[in-house]
C-alpha cells in the first residue's frame, strides 16, 4: 500500500510574497544565452556567426523564452573568445558587421524577443586602441591613467606592484618589455584575467564617460539590457594592497553554518581587495540613470561572483542593476537543505531591497549542469572535465538535470537558460588537450582544464555533417558523436524528450504566472531532507533529491514530471531525482 502524506496541520511558510503581474518584463523573464560562436554558422566557415543566430531565432521563439543575451561579438582579436575588446563599437568580422546586429534585433523583436548585449567594462584588449596610446606615452601621462600601470617593487623594479594572481593562474601583473611593447621604461599593468586583457583604472573620469558613451551606443541601436561582465570587479582597493588568499572563480571559504543564510559563504564568490568594492555602486547608479532615460524596461544583469548574497543584493538596490545572477544557486549542486537555505536567504535579501531573485544553472563559463549533477560528487565544480578524469554519469545527470531545471523554472523570479541546455546537452569531457582554447588551460599550465567543454558547437541536425550547425560541417571545436540522440530535430516533437519538456514547461510558467508568484514551504514535507516542496500560486512544486521515491499529496493533479523518456507518470509517489509541477487547489 502507497503511503501518502499527513494532512498539513500549519500553513505553508512564506518566503516570498507575490510580484505585480504587470511590472517591467525583466522581473520574470527567462533569458537564453547564446554564445556566438557556438550556436549557428552562417557563412560555413566553422564559427558562429550573426547572421547564423538570425536564422534560427524561430527556435528560441518557439522555445518560449522571453529574450536572448548574446555574448561578445565585437572587434576583438580573441585571446579569451571575445571577452578581449578591441571596439565596443563595432562588430567582429568574425561574427558580421553592424548591419548583421541590426538585422538580429529586428527579427528578435519581430518575433516578440528583446535582446541583451554582452557589456565587458573591467578590462579591454591589449589590442584597444587606448592600450596602443599608452604604450605610445611616458609612465605618468592621460594615456596611461586609463589603465593599471605601476612602477615595480625591488631596488631595479623587477618586482610586480603587488602579489595578486590571475583568475587564469599566473601573476595578474605584466612587465612592458621592448621585445614584447616596444617599451623600455619597465612599468607594470595589471591584468586579473589574461595578459592580453588590461584592466581599466575605474578611478579615471575618462574611463567612465567612455562607457556611459559605450551604452548610449547601443540602446540607440535598440538594444534592450546589458549583461556586465566581471561586475564586481571594476574597483580595486586604494594601494592595490597585497593579499594572501587565492584569487578562484571555484574557490573559497565554507560558512554554510553562519547564522543568517544571507551570511553564508559557499564558495561561489570571487574574495580579495580586488573584487566587490564599494566604488563599483556609484558606477551603476551612474549607469541606471543613464538607462532610466530611455523607454522600454532597459535593464541591467550583473555577472557578480559576490559572496555573501547579502552583499550580492546591494547590486540590485532599486537605484542601481535590475538583476544579479545567483550563482549561490548554480554551486549549490543537488543538496536539497543546502538549496532550501540558498532559496529562502535569496529571496530575503533581494525583497528587501525590492529586486528579483534571477536564477541560473549553467553558462559559458562552468561545467554544464546536466553533467555537473552526474559527478560522483553532485556538489562539486570543477573548472572543466577532461578524458582522464572520473566522467559524470550521463543518464543520471540528465534525469538531476531535468529535475533541476523543473525547481529552477518553477521558482518566482528571473531565470537563465544556456544555449543547448533545451537539448539536455552534457560537457564534452573528452575533448582533445591539444584543441584547447581557453587561456586559463594555458596558463596553469594544464591544471585547469577550463570552458572549452561547455563551448563546443549545438548540434541542430542529427543526420548532417557538423549536426547542421554549418552548412560545410565545420565545427571550430568538435562535437561528440553521441551528440546526435541529442540534437534539437531528433528531439522536436518527441513526448518526453528534454527539448518538450523545456518548451512545456515555459509554457506552463507563462499561463500559471509563475514567475510573478509566490513562494512558500509545503508544510506536510516537514522534516523529509532530501525534499524541496515549493508552493507558488495553485501549484506545488515537489524535488525528490533522495535516493527512495516519496508520496505525493492525494488528489493532486499532475502538470509537469521532469522524468527520463519513458518513465512512468508520477502516481501517487515520486521517483527520486524528479521534480513534478502539481495543481493542488
Amino acid at each position: 500500500m502507497t503511503a501518502v502524506l499527513p494532512q498539513a496541520l500549519t500553513a505553508p511558510a512564506v518566503v516570498h510574497h507575490p510580484d505585480a503581474a504587470d511590472g517591467p518584463w525583466w522581473r520574470d523573464a527567462v533569458i537564453y544565452q547564446v554564445y556566438p560562436r557556438s550556436f549557428a554558422d552562417g557563412n560555413g566557415d566553422g564559427i558562429g556567426d550573426l547572421p547564423g543566430i538570425t536564422a534560427r531565432l524561430g527556435h528560441l521563439a518557439a522555445l518560449g523564452v522571453d529574450a536572448v543575451w548574446l555574448s561578445p561579438f565585437y572587434r576583438s582579436p580573441q585571446a579569451d573568445a571575445g571577452y578581449d575588446v578591441a571596439d565596443y563599437r563595432d562588430v567582429d568580422p568574425l561574427f558580421g558587421t553592424l548591419a548583421d546586429f541590426d538585422a538580429l534585433l529586428a527579427r528578435a523583436h519581430d518575433l516578440g524577443l528583446r535582446v541583451v548585449v554582452d557589456l565587458v567594462p573591467n578590462h579591454t584588449s591589449d589590442e584597444h586602441a587606448w592600450f596602443a596610446e599608452a604604450l605610445r606615452t611616458p609612465p605618468g601621462s592621460p594615456e596611461r591613467a586609463r589603465y593599471l600601470f605601476r612602477d615595480g617593487r625591488g631596488p631595479d623594479g623587477s618586482l610586480p606592484p603587488n602579489n595578486w594572481d590571475s583568475i587564469f593562474g599566473g601573476p595578474a601583473w605584466t612587465r612592458l618589455t621592448p621585445e614584447q611593447h616596444g617599451v623600455d621604461d619597465g612599468q607594470w599593468y595589471l591584468h586579473l584575467f589574461d595578459s592580453k586583457q588590461p584592466d581599466l583604472d575605474w578611478t579615471n573620469p575618462e574611463v567612465r564617460a567612455e562607457f556611459e558613451d559605450v551604452l548610449r551606443f547601443w540602446l540607440d541601436r535598440g538594444v534592450d539590457g546589458f549583461r556586465v561582465d566581471v561586475a564586481h570587479g571594476m574597483v580595486k582597493a586604494d594601494g592595490l594592497p597585497d593579499w594572501d588568499g587565492h584569487v578562484s572563480m571555484i574557490e573559497g571559504s565554507d560558512d554554510g553554518d553562519a547564522a543568517d543564510p544571507a551570511d553564508a559563504v559557499s564558495g561561489s564568490g570571487n574574495q580579495g581587495p580586488m573584487f566587490d568594492q564599494d566604488g563599483v555602486h556609484e558606477i551603476y547608479r551612474s549607469w541606471r540613470a543613464v538607462l532610466d532615460e530611455y523607454d522600454g524596461d532597459r535593464m541591467l544583469v550583473a555577472e557578480a561572483w559576490v559572496e555573501p548574497l547579502s552583499r550580492l543584493a546591494r547590486y540590485v538596490r532599486p537605484d542601481e542593476m535590475h538583476q544579479a545572477f545567483n550563482f549561490a544557486f548554480l554551486a549549490t549542486g543537488w543538496d536539497a537543505p543546502a538549496l532550501r537555505r540558498v532559496i529562502a536567504a535569496s529571496y530575503a535579501v533581494n525583497d528587501s531591497v525590492g529586486a528579483p531573485t534571477t536564477w541560473v544553472l549553467s553558462n559559458h563559463d562552468v561545467v554544464r549542469h546536466h553533467s555537473r549533477l552526474g559527478l560522483p560528487d553532485p556538489t562539486s565544480r570543477p573548472n572543466g572535465i577532461g578524458a582522464a578524469d572520473e566522467q559524470p554519469d550521463e543518464e543520471l545527470g540528465l534525469r538531476r538535470g531535468r529535475a533541476a531545471t523543473l525547481l529552477l523554472l518553477g521558482l518566482p523570479g528571473s531565470a537563465y537558460l544556456y544555449q543547448g541546455e533545451e537539448l539536455g546537452l552534457p560537457e564534452h569531457t573528452a575533448l582533445d588537450d591539444a584543441l584547447r582554447q581557453d587561456p586559463a588551460y594555458f596558463r596553469t599550465g594544464g591544471a585547469e582544464l577550463g570552458r572549452d567543454g561547455c563551448r563546443v558547437p549545438l548540434p541542430w541536425s542529427a543526420q548532417e555533417p557538423g549536426f547542421g550547425y554549418s552548412a560545410t560541417g565545420d565545427t571550430w571545436l568538435p562535437q561528440p558523436a553521441s551528440w546526435a540522440a541529442y540534437a534539437a530535430d531528433a528531439q522536436d516533437g518527441v513526448p518526453g524528450s528534454t527539448l518538450e519538456l523545456y518548451r512545456a514547461a515555459l509554457r506552463l510558467r507563462r499561463a500559471e504566472g509563475l514567475g510573478t508568484g509566490g513562494a512558500a514551504w509545503e508544510p506536510a514535507y516537514d522534516g523529509q531532507d532530501h525534499v524541496i516542496a515549493v508552493r507558488n500560486g495553485d501549484v506545488l512544486v515537489v524535488a525528490n533529491l533522495g535516493s527512495a521515491p516519496v508520496p505525493l499529496p492525494d488528489g493532486a493533479e499532475l502538470l509537469l514530471a521532469s522524468g527520463l523518456p519513458g518513465d512512468a507518470p508520477a502516481g501517487a509517489e515520486l521517483p527520486a531525482d524528479t521534480t513534478v509541477w502539481l495543481r493542488t487547489r
